[in-house]
């Protein structure tokens, strides 16, 4: 039953994201959303331990799937009209009536197919009157929703603004000890040098860090709850606050002097998007290992064995968290790769030509683990590109409506470097797509993610046994890692995914994955479509 709401969530959210690129689309999200969001989250937080219980198979409704999506359809077909002329439509009281009606409708239907009614007539029973005060959460919610979004969008709130001045007057103070010249405007907060300024919005004022903190260590806590010795626990909560607050503020004085040493682009394009994602993950990362490390917020204390005990120990054993200790195997190459993402971004402009670093930083550790992998089938079939093909052309059909390549900065960048490095920097690229970026993402995504959703002894669940919702969260969360492409690499994510456990091999996801970045590689050089890298 709890996977069943977890792929409800899932293809709700998905959903969700998919009617909030179409305009108008907020005037019917904007009253669901936050009823809808509360309502679920207080069933299943608080109905988890019962929810458990439910262990049958459940029978999907495929005829319901169906005409779910005929209504999720209909929906965006009425937002659709109201953005191309049809005006009724949008300022109707009736035809938002219409919509919202769908949309519930919908949301029955998609209910309905993944768990059929006579469970749902179970489940609110064993549940007794959960159901009732998880819709009370969801009006509360709803009510509180024009006062918490004017207190958002206010620019004069007084949290926000305190929040702008202690954050301008901390920048004040520690860019003093390092630029004599420094020029101040309390009342634009506007802060800087007579070379380099900028303004610290209530947006910049770490407000955005303490909320995605916030988020992070709840939801850790309330995963690992059972490993957490609480109310200890809860006080990290502060102290990654606090954290993320001082490196918010390094972040925008660190901001104003690669400004002032005469790098402006690096300093705006590079530095100020990524230095907030480079703190948020350090934070997250302390956090995570203190939960796990720091004796009086771990509940399991770590085991005292001996060291003729630790020889013979299995190696399946999994560590004093659950998690086995294969895990680094699986998740530190796309790591690296991430982290060094986050660096060579950091300190480019527009053209990211530390690119190479990423390779380097992903082969590394796949050399350091590869007789971890060895135990990994790599074998794979014909149909392995053959997927990997049909996942090349999708992936690129957006281009094929343009007569003209689109502008890129890769291709800006790369046209101003010298010919010897312009192609060491698209060997590096290529190479990069081709081998460690296949391996790390699936090792990350189809070898841990997926079997981790179903238990947390990963290693142990054969890649045969991936389920509808391991497969669909892992695809998702590898789709959201591509951007704007994110629908194409949810599609990607699937076909790997079931590849994978149709064949049982792991070469064959990982060759598939190969094979679509060669192709789209030898796409861009051919036609110059650099956006797509």
């Amino acid at each position: 039953m709890l996977g069943r709401l977890y792929l409800i969530a899932a293809i709700l959210g998905v959903e969700v994201v998919a009617l909030a690129s179409i305009p108008h689309a907020a005037s019917l999200l904007g009253p669901l959303a936050p009823f809808g969001i509360v309502c679920f989250a207080v069933f299943v937080g608080l109905g988890y331990s019962k929810l458990k219980l439910q262990q049958e198979p459940l029978r999907f409704g495929s005829g319901f799937l169906v005409a779910h999506l005929l209504c999720f359809a209909l929906v965006c077909s009425g937002l659709f009209a109201a953005h191309h002329g049809f005006a009724f439509l949008l300022f109707s009281h009736l035809a938002h009536l219409v919509l919202r009606l769908v949309m519930m409708i919908a949301i029955a239907l998609l209910a309905l197919a993944c768990v059929p009614f006579p469970v749902w007539i179970k489940t609110l029973r064993l549940t007794n009157w959960l159901w009732l005060y998880a819709v009370l959460a969801g009006a509360i919610a709803w009510c509180l929703r024009y006062p918490l979004q004017s207190f958002w969008d206010s620019s004069t709130t007084a949290p926000g603004r305190i929040l702008q001045v202690l954050a301008f007057h901390s920048v004040k103070t520690m860019l003093r000890y390092f630029l004599p010249n420094i020029l101040v405007d309390p009342a634009s907060f506007t802060i800087g040098t007579p070379n380099f300024a900028v303004t610290i919005a209530e947006a910049c004022s770490g407000m955005e860090g303490l909320g995605l903190v916030t988020v992070f260590t709840v939801i850790w806590l309330w995963y690992f709850r059972r490993e957490s010795r609480f109310p200890q626990a809860l006080l990290l909560i502060p102290c990654a606050l606090l954290c993320v607050w001082m490196l918010n503020i390094v972040r925008i004085a660190v901001l104003v002097l690669i400004g002032n040493a005469g790098a402006p682009d690096v300093a705006m394009v590079g530095f100020h998007s990524q230095a907030g994602w480079i703190a948020f993950t350090t934070v997250a990362f302390c956090f995570s290992m203190a939960t796990r490390k720091l004796s009086w917020v771990r509940r399991i204390p770590a085991p005292a064995t001996s060291a003729p005990e630790l020889e013979s120990a299995s190696p399946q054993a999994t560590s004093e968290t659950g998690e086995s200790p294969v895990t680094a195997a699986y998740l530190v190459p796309f790591l690296a790769i991430l982290g060094a993402s986050f660096l060579t971004k950091s300190v480019t402009a527009y053209f990211e030509w530390l690119y190479p670093l990423r390779f380097f930083a992903a082969i590394v550790p796949i050399w350091i683990y590869r007789a971890e992998y060895r135990k990994l089938n790599w074998r794979f079939g014909w149909l392995a590109p053959v997927t990997g093909a049909v996942i090349f052309l999708i992936w690129i059909v957006p281009s094929l409506r343009l007569a003209q390549p689109a502008a890129s900065s890769v291709g800006i960048g790369l046209a101003g470097l010298a010919p010897a490095s312009r192609w060491a920097w698209i060997v590096f690229r290529i190479a990069a797509a081709v081998l460690t970026v296949p391996i790390a993402e699936e090792l990350a995504f189809r070898g841990y993610l997926s079997r981790r959703l179903i238990d947390r002894e990963f290693d142990t669940v054969p890649f045969t046994s991936l389920t509808v919702l391991s497969i669909g969260l892992s695809s998702i969360a590898f789709g959201l890692m591509h951007g704007q492409q994110w629908i194409a690499g949810v599609v990607a994510g699937v076909a790997f995914a079931l590849l994978l456990r149709w064949k049982g091999r792991f070469g064959d996801a990982v060759v598939a994955h190969a094979t679509s970045n060669l192709l789209l590689a030898i796409w861009v050089l051919a036609r110059g479509d650099w956006a797509q890298w």
